[in-house]
């Protein structure tokens, strides 16, 4: 039997405040997020909506999350799934009305959920009023300033402001026709053409949006995630840039004109002190593609936001030292402001976990993977890995998010027609990158039923892939090693152990390297990154994802691709 494990201690921040008598909820609530076009679908049209949300809250109330974001669901042309906004104020009639909305919202409370919705300041859809006025008017009008119109360079303006590009493909810059049917100004659009970027640095805009915060905070929501977070404010001479080939698609590791512009931080703590007027800890959490944990922090001070997104955590390798440094470095950024850390695998805008955690050397990062992609995954792999990452992350402490779907153990659907596909990255490349798509498929509830249960009709607005059916939720419920009973297992055990509190993180020492192995709230987590097996140490087994073995001698040993938590009796 391998000897005790010597502990070295991390302490995951200042006083461990985490744990403080009071301390708001979102500092370790686990918090689901829904894709509303793809949850659950109350009328059968084929697209998800909130009377279907509201009729699948007990399935969630089960699962045990504290909270649930939902993505995009006010009034939208849906261009980009919903994050073309062209009223704030107002649900789109595909997922319903704010009656709907009002109703679902209760039914969480009364359920102990809270809700979090999306927030899009960074651009509106070019349907929104204002965006129409700005067309209609005049260069160097009121209705222009709301939004980054310029005049192009060239003899007669026929280039581009620079040569910034789209974050989905292609020119970031359109140019209007005037009233007149001359060539006119050049709008910027960080994302799809119809998505024009507001123009922060005008009061009437930074006004609108304390509306439009309040609206919802009034109606009664705990939160908002905050979507490009790190975009709005541009630097104020829109120099060129081009991000690097081998950058993801939120652009390089250098300073990029058009995110992380100090400007945009005293948004936010505009919003913070907005917020502090409601009771009720309402929260902010920061969409903010960073290159570090440290950077990310700056969003996060204690007058900024309240959570942001550790992308750093989400886009390691299934790796022991890599995980372990940017755990360390998450303590040390987050930790450093006072605020919590958050831990994410999965999300709308990236591949599946199940999926991503097996990809091939060869394979595309950050653009999506489909039927003609290199270094397809492993399904078997993938799911193993995902089990063991998820178990590992929801032993950390801080606050946790989780992607509709990944508790079934849903990999990415890869095998989508082309014609289906909807992702506006797919239309803006040519085909080039697959897109998000494939992590945007409807998720399946009874494998008998039409769609999988997603509705009664069996449409859907994505194909369901036929091997989904062994994945639905209903043939998961009573098999105590479906992946469905591994998340509830650890997340009543995360709650109970009070794990998203601790604040006596250690790591533990003495096993292979291949081994993160950590102490937190009592209980003794190791995930085996490595193909070799691992001897464990003295403990109770209270969850493991997936089966322990024995050695020649008789001593338990944790196979690869797989995480434990142990207790000393």
């Amino acid at each position: 039997m391998t000897p005790a494990p010597t502990l070295s201690p991390t302490l995951v921040g200042p006083e461990g405040d985490a744990a403080a008598p009071g301390a708001a909820w979102y500092r370790t609530a686990a918090i689901y997020q829904i894709y509303p076009r793809s949850f659950a679908d109350a009328n059968g049209d084929g697209i998800g909506d909130l009377p279907g949300i509201t009729s699948r809250l007990d399935a969630l109330r089960d699962l045990g999350i504290d909270a649930i974001w939902l993505s995009p669901f006010m009034t939208s042309p849906q261009k980009d799934a919903g994050y073309d906004v062209a009223d704030y104020c107002d649900v789109d009639p595909l997922f319903g009305t704010l009656a709907d909305f009002d109703e679902m919202l209760e039914n969480a409370h009364e359920r102990g959920i809270r809700v979090i919705v999306d927030l899009v300041p960074n651009h509106s859809s070019d349907q929104h009023p204002w965006f129409q006025a700005a067309l209609a008017a005049a260069p160097g009008s009121p209705e222009r300033g709301r939004y980054m119109f310029r005049d192009g360079r060239g003899e007669n303006g026929e280039l581009p402001p620079n040569n910034w590009q789209s974050v989905f493909g292609g020119n970031a810059w359109t140019r209007v026709t005037e009233a007149d049917g001359t060539p006119g100004q050049w709008y910027l659009h960080l994302f799809d053409s119809s998505q024009p970027d507001f123009d922060w640095a005008n009061e009437e805009v930074r006004e609108e949006f304390r509306r439009i915060l309040r609206f919802w905070l009034d109606r009664g929501v705990d939160g908002f995630r905050v979507d490009v977070a790190h975009g709005l404010v541009k630097h104020d001479e829109l120099p060129d840039y081009m991000p690097p080939e081998d950058s993801d698609s939120m652009g390089g590791k250098e300073p990029v004109p058009y995110w992380g512009q100090e400007g945009v931080h005293e948004v936010y703590r505009d919003w913070r002190r907005l917020l502090e007027e409601y009771e009720g800890d309402r929260a902010l959490c920061a969409e903010a593609w960073l290159p570090t944990a440290a950077e990310t922090a700056l969003w996060v001070r204690p007058d900024e936001m309240h959570q942001a997104f550790n992308f750093p955590y989400l886009m390691a390798d299934w790796d022991a030292a890599q995980l372990r440094e940017v755990v360390d470095e998450s303590f040390r950024a987050f930790g450093g402001v006072g605020a919590p850390t958050t831990w994410v695998l999965s999300n709308h805008d990236v591949i599946r976990h199940a999926s991503r955690l097996a990809l091939g050397a060869d394979a595309p990062q950050g653009h999506g993977i489909g039927p003609l992609s290199p270094g397809k995954p492993d399904a078997v792999v993938g799911l193993r890995r995902a089990r063991a990452a998820t178990s590992m992350m929801l032993a950390l402490p801080g606050s946790a998010y989780l992607y509709q779907g990944e508790e079934l153990g849903l990999p990415e659907a890869i095998e989508l027609p082309d014609d289906a596909r909807q992702d506006p990255t797919w239309f803006r490349t040519q085909g080039e990158r697959y897109g998000r798509d494939g992590c945007r498929v409807p998720i399946p509830w009874e494998a008998d039923a039409p769609a999988f249960g997603f509705n009664g009709t069996g449409a859907a607005w994505l194909p369901q892939p036929s091997e989904w059916a062994e994945l639905a939720r209903d043939r998961q419920e009573d098999d105590p090693d479906s992946t469905l009973n591994l998340y509830r297992t650890l997340l009543r055990l995360r709650r109970e152990l009070g794990l998203g509190a601790a604040y006596d993180f250690a790591w533990v020492e003495g096993l292979p390297a291949s081994a993160v192995a950590f102490r937190s709230g009592g209980v003794t987590v190791v995930a085996n990154t490595g193909a070799e097996p691992v001897l464990l140490p003295e403990g109770r087994v209270l969850v493991s994802s997936g089966a322990l073995e024995e050695d020649g001698s008789g001593s338990r040993v944790l196979p690869a691709d797989t995480t434990v938590w142990l207790i000393q009796d």
